[in-house]
């Protein structure tokens, strides 16, 4: 087994879905993109991919973006994970949450889906729901709304001016589970 993690942003594919709640997981990946001073490439397993190392010396970074649809990132993750030989204790999945208020982040390992078909299709893939998952609080639709429509929709203008801090935080986040585990993360994370 390889010693890289995979870190993979869940969202859409296409410019109308850029900058919508569902992917959040997408722009965390972009702001450690950012911080490793790389740039993604398309790979063959229908994926953006960036190679890195968090620091010199330090552990070994595959970041990836499914360019297929949400509900069908699997495939694309399955795909990188053999082709890495990465195992699903390596995987991080980086995605939107909302049973989690917005700007709120929580970090696990396993569990449920929660409705979020993304995650689902990846554990369907992996054949597991043992990965680790750094969930990005969205919040809850307002009123009666679909949560379907609500996260496909922008963030709000209150929240947009406070998502470069969620953005950092989540990449913190990231960074902090592949380098001091998940209940490290968790206890400096979660208090916040």
């Amino acid at each position: 087994m390889s010693d890289a993690w995979l870190v993979v942003g869940l969202g859409n594919p296409g410019p109308e879905y850029a900058r919508t709640r569902h992917n959040v997981g997408q722009m965390v990946l972009d702001e450690l993109a950012s911080r490793l001073g790389g740039s993604f490439k398309v790979h063959k397993s229908r994926a953006q991919v960036l190679e890195s190392r968090l620091r010199p010396g330090g552990p070994r970074l595959v970041l990836a973006k499914p360019m297929t649809y949400m509900n069908t990132s699997g495939g694309p993750v399955a795909g990188l994970a053999k082709f890495y030989d990465i195992a699903p204790e390596k995987i991080v999945a980086v995605h939107d949450e909302i049973d989690i208020p917005f700007a709120a982040l929580k970090l696990k390992t396993g569990g449920g889906e929660g409705g979020h078909n993304g995650l689902r299709d990846m554990s369907k893939a992996l054949s597991t729901k043992d990965y680790h998952r750094v969930r990005v609080g969205v919040g809850r639709p307002p009123g009666r709304m679909d949560a379907a429509s609500y996260v496909l929709k922008p963030f709000s203008s209150t929240e947009v001016k406070e998502l470069p801090f969620l953005l950092d935080d989540a990449a913190d986040a990231v960074e902090h589970l592949v380098e001091h585990g998940l209940l490290e993360a968790q206890q400096k994370f979660h208090a916040r």
